[in-house]
């Protein structure tokens, strides 16, 4: 049986402690404004308060996925070692990142023959693409293999539940994920979306709620309806530079339900660009993702 390495990409938000400590393989995606690139790489160029202090400030990044160079140059490194490679990768409809990795690997496999590269696209990001990593990291710990490894992720796809909210439209508004008259009417009145992602990967508004503390409210409460077996789980929290509100938010959830474990993470700029400052969200296993809306 070959060796294989777990390997992903910077959407992911794991602390930057875990990914040294489990000496994780990623591809960075990149974050550009004022005239210079940043990689997102989980603090270590641009540190999380810095880039959400520039937003405060007015800046607005444009984000890009990581080359297919980089996606090529890292894939080779671990092949040329005789491995095979377990991607999770954010899901294709959020970013290409996806696609930059199929086209590296297609290179890769016409260069060297019988290698093996398995992409598994999550249909999430940030620390719901985290907890899938963790997941097959500890399974690899444990002596799982490649393919039981990638049938159980799979598996949890459906059930991988996303919802957050943010504190300023504008953000959503300049990615695409909001009309302008849709941000206008929601600053002017204070409404604070509940945003899910759906089973296509794709961003979704579920609820509109008045003011900040009832958004944060319906994120406990939603997180309360749709969970399964929550002692067995670790849920995540990922916050944009707002780590007193993650903390409520995380007191609150203990009061209504008993978890395994709940880890807290500042999103990274990949993310963070659509988010803005101030976005929450909650990432858990539960009853089947929301279907898109035709």
């Amino acid at each position: 049986m070959k060796d294989f390495e777990i390997f992903t990409d910077s959407c992911c938000d794991l602390p930057i402690e875990y990914v040294n400590e489990k000496k994780l393989n990623y591809a960075r995606l990149t974050c550009n404004y004022s005239g210079k690139q940043y990689y997102d790489d989980f603090g270590q160029s641009l540190s999380h308060k810095q880039f959400f202090s520039d937003l405060r400030r007015g800046e607005t990044p444009l984000t890009s996925q990581p080359s297919v160079e980089e996606f090529y140059n890292k894939f080779k490194e671990i092949l040329v070692q005789g491995k095979e490679i377990l991607y999770i990768c954010v899901s294709s409809g959020l970013s290409g990142t996806e696609n930059s990795a199929t086209i590296a690997k297609n290179m890769l496999y016409d260069e060297m023959p019988g290698v093996n590269i398995l992409i598994i696209n999550v249909l999430t990001a940030s620390l719901g693409q985290g907890l899938m990593v963790m997941q097959a990291i500890e399974m690899k710990e444990q002596g799982k293999t490649l393919e039981e490894i990638t049938t159980y992720i799979n598996s949890c796809i459906p059930k991988l539940n996303t919802y957050m909210t943010v504190d300023d439209l504008n953000h959503l508004k300049r990615g695409g994920r909001l009309s302008s008259a849709a941000a206008m009417i929601g600053i002017v009145l204070h409404i604070k979306p509940i945003l899910t992602i759906n089973n296509l990967g794709r961003v979704m508004t579920v609820l509109k709620v008045k003011g900040r503390k009832s958004s944060i409210n319906k994120l406990v409460q939603t997180l309360v309806e749709r969970i399964e077996e929550p002692e067995n789980q670790t849920i995540a929290i990922c916050h944009g530079d707002c780590i007193e509100e993650a903390l409520k938010l995380k007191e609150s959830i203990l009061k209504e339900v008993k978890v395994k474990n709940i880890m807290i993470n500042q999103t990274g700029p990949a993310v963070g660009t659509h988010g803005g400052p101030g976005n929450l969200a909650i990432f858990f296993m539960g009853k089947e993702r929301q279907h898109h809306m035709i």
